[in-house]
């Protein structure tokens, strides 16, 4: 009899398949005013990436290197933001919280697929200024369209096979018992908290591939603009200063909010006293920096002005008027 006793809390234990994503949960007198606020932004985050998209597609004055990769990370951050804020705006709108175990699983995998391309790709974008503005009588033959294609594919293919190979030892987890996640999407450390089996090889093999992920990128961003910033301050006159400067400044503020809110999100420990702060800094780099994008380089920048009145001014010389 003592066996069976002793057996039992384990037969008892339920696999979970569902998880429930608290978000904003605490804050329920607002949650129209935040589907809202949140509807807003997509909004403005998906029409501003598709129109520098399109411009980019469109006007030949800007199939260049940097437009290029431009035009990439305006593809990336409209397929970041809807993996993030569709599931949030659902929940807003009906109330429903929950979310299958596969499709929190797959959520994560296309969030840090596409967190890991972003890192990536601002690194390669780094890299293009410092050419441009390091090595100007070279920039044309180390940025070829063979070379940017391979940077564009490194980019994108690393952040794939890290989170293929993090997803495919998540789907081998069991989860069992709590099974609510104390954030807006289901990001890993709140999911393998809920994990009643061994995670530490997961935990290992997250640590290196994430290392991996984000300190080259980062250190190559870093010492791209210090090259950069040194160039610039070598230079004779300030009109030279003022031009090489104005080419970088619109990615160099783009680099400082995605890393600063990514570098504060995972430096905060996650106490139930910190995780509001936790929650804001991740809004940060999820939802604010892909809309806050193409309106840096859209008002910092000439050549897409300059191009969107182009485009506008076909298109209404093109319109019949009544």
């Amino acid at each position: 009899m003592e066996e069976q006793q002793q057996i039992q809390p384990k037969i008892n234990l339920s696999i979970t398949t569902n998880f429930i994503l608290l978000g904003f949960g605490d804050l329920q007198e607002l949650q129209a005013l935040l589907f809202s606020v949140f509807l807003g932004i997509y909004i403005l985050a998906v029409a501003g990436n598709l129109i520098i998209f399109a411009l980019i597609v469109t006007d030949v004055h800007l199939h260049t290197p940097m437009y290029f990769f431009l035009g990439n990370l305006s593809c990336l951050e409209i397929c970041y933001i809807s993996t993030i804020l569709s599931r949030l705006l659902f929940s807003l709108l009906t109330g429903d919280k929950t979310i299958s175990l596969h499709g929190c699983i797959m959520q994560y995998f296309f969030f840090g697929t596409l967190a890991s391309a972003e890192c990536y790709l601002l690194a390669v974008m780094s890299y293009d200024r410092y050419l441009a503005i390091c090595k100007p009588l070279r920039y044309t033959s180390l940025m070829n369209g063979r070379i940017c294609l391979g940077l564009i594919t490194i980019s994108w293919m690393s952040g794939l096979l890290s989170n293929t190979i993090i997803t495919s030892l998540l789907l081998k987890l069991s989860f069992c018992g709590p099974n609510e996640i104390e954030h807006f999407f289901c990001d890993l450390a709140p999911m393998l908290k809920l994990s009643c089996t061994n995670t530490n090889l997961v935990e290992l093999t997250v640590f290196i591939l994430a290392t991996m992920d984000t300190i080259p990128p980062f250190l190559l961003t870093l010492i791209s603009y210090i090259c950069i910033i040194i160039n610039i301050l070598q230079m004779k006159t300030t009109t030279f200063k003022q031009k090489a400067f104005s080419t970088c400044s619109s990615h160099l503020l783009v680099v400082t909010l995605f890393y600063g809110s990514l570098i504060c999100v995972y430096l905060i420990p996650e106490t139930n006293t910190l995780m509001g702060l936790h929650k804001t800094f991740s809004l940060f780099y999820t939802i604010f920096t892909p809309m806050l994008n193409p309106i840096i380089y859209s008002l910092r920048n000439k050549d897409v002005k300059v191009a969107l009145y182009r485009t506008i001014s076909k298109v209404v010389s093109v319109v019949p008027f009544p």
